[in-house]
């Protein structure tokens, strides 16, 4: 069963070649399933770094928003490297990149630059980064290096031993 989550999709068309013309970003996430005694879904944080390590967009991040009468915000510092690098800076939930944490499956996130949450980027080398922790398991964090602005299109996939399977960018200018 895939599972689509679109987000900033345009909702007009450009003409290839026009100066207008944003980059394309889509990742595709594997949450695999575990057979384990006591199974939470993972907590998932997505976000992009440039060259120095700091973080310049957060793209999503799936979080139990439903633990009635706990705060689900407590457990996001578990995702240590996004929670360093930008989660305790970020305002919980965040419009626009923040829902629940998502069962085993497939999923596909859709972004273009210059709209939420991607925003312009600067040319240069970034890396996507793909964090996940889990309630009574583990935590994985998977890395995809790449350059900005696409001159043409790219893609570089990575898989995770445990808590995340594979993980795929494509880029489109």
């Amino acid at each position: 069963m895939r599972k689509t989550k679109w987000l900033a999709i345009p909702a007009t068309f450009v003409v290839a070649g026009s100066p207008a013309l944003a980059g394309e970003m889509q990742v595709q996430i594997e949450i695999p399933k575990l057979r384990v005694a006591e199974y939470h879904n993972p907590y998932v944080a997505i976000w992009i770094e440039n060259a120095d390590g700091k973080a310049v967009a957060n793209l999503d991040v799936w979080y139990d928003t439903d633990l009635r009468g706990d705060d689900p915000r407590k457990w996001l510092p578990d995702m240590r490297t996004w929670w360093r690098r930008a989660g305790r800076s970020t305002e919980m939930p965040a419009n626009g990149i923040s829902g629940p944490t998502q069962a085993p499956g497939n999923y596909t996130l859709r972004f273009r630059e210059g709209t939420r949450p991607l925003p312009r980027l600067a040319a240069g080398s970034y890396v996507l980064r793909v964090e996940a922790a889990r309630e009574v398991g583990g935590r994985e964090l998977v890395s995809i290096p790449f350059q900005w602005p696409p001159k043409k299109p790219m893609a570089g996939t990575k898989s995770g031993s445990k808590e995340l399977g594979s993980v795929r960018l494509s880029i489109k200018p």
